[in-house]
């Protein structure tokens, strides 16, 4: 490893810190506000904050015949379809949180990791042992966590992992549209998206007060800026110097900074069982992610690695 290498696990750290914490914000936002205007605002100032970067990467995407940095019909239906199901993932997982614990959202949220390669067969895509092997301990893992005494699930565990197919679905349209487009002006679309339908939703069922956003501005700012606009930007950085192994560990840190920021700010506990079913999902994530790594390493070990694509 040299410093290049470093400096790509540190940037990566960060912005799984920033995605886990989020949630909290997620939660504090809607104490104040309704779930679909703190999500309508949050991706509005979000797609503002990557104005900046759009203007500073479109001279090198426009030099990659690959990326086009221009607007096109194909480019903006893609980006279209990836806002709306974007917005289906993102208002399941902020309603959700009305009805769990964040730290019950960040790791059923983190399951996405294992249904991209179990929704990828759909589409022709190979799915390792190492991926089902993952998904069954994840699985069992969820169970522990979300299934009480009583056989019952709370209903925002429901809407998290329902959120969790559309967030694998988003991250195989990502893939599909970042290899053909310049993919900062992707996400500015879809954030756009995002944010117009939210803020519709959020205009015809929800009471609407300026006193109310004002409170809840600070987890408005944090959810915008810092989960979309910096986090993002971060990524962007990092994926060009990252070791694939080392942002599969480092971005499923995310459940567990979820879980650690719910535990700091919001004071939110985990039972033995909970705990158990935490730790199952982790190593279900990790094992879904990295046997693939290893076993591809073994046939092919100078192939080139690729960063995988996150979800916040």
């Amino acid at each position: 490893m040299n410093l290049r290498h470093y400096r790509a696990d540190a940037l990566m750290l960060i912005t799984a810190l920033i995605w886990g914490s989020t949630f909290v914000a997620q939660r504090l936002g809607m104490d104040h506000i309704g779930p679909f205007l703190y999500t309508g605002l949050r991706f509005a100032i979000g797609a503002l904050t990557l104005l900046p970067l759009i203007w500073l990467l479109r001279k090198p995407a426009a030099e990659d015949g690959l990326r086009p940095a221009r607007l096109s019909r194909p480019m903006l239906l893609g980006s279209l379809v990836l806002g709306l199901v974007l917005t289906l993932g993102i208002n399941l997982q902020q309603i959700g949180l009305m009805f769990t614990t964040v730290t019950n959202s960040g790791f059923i949220t983190g399951l996405y990791v294992i249904l991209v390669p179990v929704f990828g067969l759909f589409i022709g895509m190979r799915t390792h042992k190492g991926t089902w092997a993952g998904a069954v301990m994840a699985l069992v893992g969820m169970v522990l966590l979300s299934v009480t005494a009583e056989f019952t699930v709370a209903p925002g565990d429901w809407l998290q992992l329902v959120g969790a197919c559309f967030w694998a679905v988003h991250v195989l349209l990502v893939g599909a549209l970042a290899s053909r487009y310049d993919p900062i002006l992707v996400s500015f679309v879809q954030f756009l998206v995002c944010a117009a339908v939210s803020l519709a939703l959020a205009v015809a069922l929800e009471p609407i007060n300026l006193a109310a956003i004002t409170d809840a501005l600070p987890a408005i700012l944090y959810g915008g800026i810092l989960a979309v606009g910096v986090a993002f930007t971060l990524q962007v950085v990092a994926q060009k110097d990252a070791i694939t192994s080392h942002a599969a560990i480092i971005l499923s840190l995310e459940a567990v900074f979820a879980a650690l920021a719910g535990w700091l700010i919001l004071g939110e506990t985990l039972t033995p069982r909970g705990l158990l079913g935490c730790a199952l999902m982790l190593a279900g994530m990790l094992t879904a992610q990295l046997v693939p790594i290893y076993l591809d390493r073994r046939r092919r070990p100078a192939a080139v690695q690729q960063e995988p694509a996150g979800h916040h």
